[in-house]
């Protein structure tokens, strides 16, 4: 049996870094966000392509992924007795629907802006449901099948967190001069990245928890984002119809250099800190500093203030 069934908890992690917030009271729940896209340019960072289409990736990639992902934290729930990561994983599922929906939009401006992202969305879409569905499985076959996404998407949050908590302290695309609302948009998603940064991990510990499993989808979710990434950001820098005619890699060098987008090197770094074993996911970000940006989040308020 699960020892954090035994328990009848969630996991006890290292004080020397970690938080535990099975005693605190805050929850974890979707917010309604209201997105006005009507004026937002198609390079959003002034003078920055290719780091304006790394952003775009966003928008290509997490709407299918994240339902996907939601799909298979449901599919957890009849397993989770735990009452207080059940409710977690419910206001996880919340927040990335609601994700998906937001960025959504977002690729629907970019394809009235006279960028062509279907052919590209068209293979995310294609890869996410045929790699990432449940298969008609059935029995044991799709209970490990179930553990093993879990896994992939424990993994895949420790990136979301890491990139969530880059966009809460970083000043760099404020100076550069970022679009306001794609700005709030990317710092909205990041804060809440941070705020429910255990959750699918805590539910794959719970769930299934092996320790081989989670070096596995670490190493698999690595290797896939990064390609995803670069394949895709070439994809919409190279069909740019207003690209600077230099070459796609070199410009992704560059803004990686100067610190406009997050190194592709974490991609790399981050693999032994998520497989040490005393890690947790509560280690990664400031909690604090994503709970301000969501109570001042311009999108979060309008929306608020437009139900009052």
């Amino acid at each position: 049996m699960n020892p954090l069934k035994q328990l009848g908890r969630r996991p006890v992690v290292d004080p020397a870094g970690a938080r535990s917030y099975r005693e605190e009271g805050h929850v974890i729940a979707a917010r309604d966000v209201e997105f006005h896209w009507g004026g937002v340019p198609l390079h959003y960072i002034p003078g920055e392509v290719m780091a304006t289409h790394v952003i775009d990736v966003m928008h290509l990639v997490l709407p299918d992924g994240e339902y996907a992902m939601s799909k298979a934290l449901s599919e957890s729930l009849p397993f989770i007795d735990d009452e207080r990561l059940h409710e977690e994983v419910v206001g996880f599922i919340g927040q990335e629907a609601i994700h998906a929906a937001s960025h959504a939009g977002a690729r629907d401006h970019l394809r009235r802006s006279g960028l062509d992202v279907e052919p590209m969305a068209r293979k995310m879409e294609w890869l996410v449901h045929h790699v990432l569905g449940d298969h008609g499985l059935t029995g044991r076959a799709r209970h490990a099948w179930l553990c093993e996404r879990l896994a992939l998407f424990a993994a895949m949050e420790h990136y979301t967190a890491v990139i969530g908590e880059w966009l809460l302290t970083q000043t760099v695309l404020e100076e550069k001069g970022m679009d306001p609302t794609m700005l709030d948009l990317i710092r909205w998603h990041g804060a809440e990245e941070v705020e429910h940064r255990n959750v699918a991990f805590d539910a794959f510990m719970y769930v299934d928890g092996s320790y081989a499993r989670r070096v596995r989808t670490a190493l698999l979710a690595s290797v896939t984002l990064l390609l995803v990434f670069a394949g895709a950001a070439r994809y919409l820098y190279v069909n740019d119809p207003q690209r600077p005619r230099r070459w796609w890699l070199t410009e992704l060098l560059s803004a990686s250099r100067r610190g406009v987008i997050p190194s592709a090197a974490i991609f790399v770094t981050e693999i032994p800190k998520y497989l040490n074993p005393s890690f947790h996911p509560s280690q990664l970000g400031s909690m604090d500093a994503a709970i301000r940006y969501l109570a001042t989040s311009p999108a979060a308020t309008a929306h608020a203030a437009g139900k009052a």
